[in-house]
């Protein structure tokens, strides 16, 4: 498994809502390319590639840019998978979203949460990978807001964040963005995420019960373990991308950082039928898309970010992930970003 998936549980949501504003369920998953049955299973996930696809159909069935504004709809735990449920029971909104970060791989491992202390608040800063297809920025908007909903629900309080950071460009429905967000919105942000006040976190949570919790807890790592041991490439990719920028990414410099050797590293990644040098492989893809988002970034920058020794290496990787050079794909996704704002 080289590409990122997103959990049946998590689309199943967010079908619910978009049906609910009145779009075929049918014609979002043909679409998006998937099978009904795929949906209706618990383990069954999707690349995060047909997750795009799937929000691209909603915009356009639709005719509506602010579509991912349906994730104010009312959540349910177990759209979260079983990492919902832990996070119901939580001492408080931090450790809360400390577990869906610290759970994530469970609802998606093409996401990834960093809850972090900052002058103005506590951040949540949230990354998407999409694999070798532009994320429609609906996608994100919608993510985001399904997590600040959560946090109303479960909390039972109208939590308005400090601010909402988004890496695209004003969109024509930012009021309408900024009523749902409740909270002013920096467009062109560095990352996206949202700020909240050290004060909404710490507020203990009605359902908080630390039996219950501890139970939820011992489930969810139970998971986890099944979810990691059936998926040794997910350990691989994450461990890749805490390393990206180090230079050469060698085999057994990560075989030794997940306590294996080499050898049985390279046979339990066969047994999965997939090679090493294809997880790099995707998981600099995965990243190429982020920074090339960044205009403040070079492209010489970007290939030692990725950890390309040589710049031409970077060059031709490009070409092999998305069809064409870095600064064409750079254009694309700055069109792809100015033509989803609604102008």
């Amino acid at each position: 498994m080289t590409s990122r998936t997103t959990s049946a549980s998590w689309l199943r949501g967010a079908l619910e809502l978009l049906q609910g504003a009145g779009l075929s369920a049918e014609r979002l998953v043909e679409a998006a390319h998937m099978r009904p049955e795929e949906l209706s299973n618990s383990e069954a996930r999707a690349p995060t590639e047909r997750v795009s696809a799937l929000w691209r159909a909603a915009v356009e069935l639709s005719g509506d840019p602010a579509i991912g504004l349906v994730g104010s709809g009312q959540p349910k735990p177990g759209n979260f998978d079983v990492v919902g449920f832990v996070m119901l029971s939580a001492h408080n909104l931090r450790a809360s979203l400390q577990a869906f970060a610290r759970h994530m791989r469970l609802v998606s491992d093409a996401a990834q949460i960093e809850i972090e202390d900052a002058a103005e608040g506590v951040r949540m800063n949230f990354h998407l990978f999409g694999g070798r297809d532009p994320i429609p920025r609906q996608r994100v908007e919608f993510d985001l807001l399904v997590v600040l909903t959560f946090c109303r629900w479960v909390s039972g309080r109208a939590i308005a964040p400090l601010e909402l950071a988004l890496a695209w460009p004003p969109c024509d429905y930012a009021g309408r963005m900024a009523a749902a967000f409740g909270c002013p919105i920096r467009f062109d942000a560095a990352l996206n995420g949202l700020t909240f006040r050290p004060e909404d976190l710490k507020t203990p949570l009605p359902a908080w019960n630390p039996m219950v919790a501890k139970a939820h807890d011992h489930i969810v790592r139970e998971r986890l373990a099944a979810f990691d041991g059936a998926s040794l490439s997910v350990r691989v990719r994450d461990e890749i991308a805490r390393r990206l920028g180090e230079g050469e990414l060698r085999r057994p410099t990560i075989a030794a950082a997940l306590n294996l050797s080499d050898r049985t590293l390279r046979r339990r990644l066969q047994d999965e039928n997939v090679s090493y040098e294809k997880l790099l492989d995707a998981t600099r893809c995965d990243f190429a898309q982020h920074y090339l988002s960044r205009p403040s970034l070079s492209l010489t920058e970007i290939g030692y970010l990725l950890g390309f020794g040589d710049p031409s290496a970077f060059f031709r990787a490009c070409r092999r992930w998305f069809g064409e050079p870095p600064a064409q794909f750079r254009a694309r996704l700055r069109a792809t970003r100015d033509g989803a704002t609604g102008s």
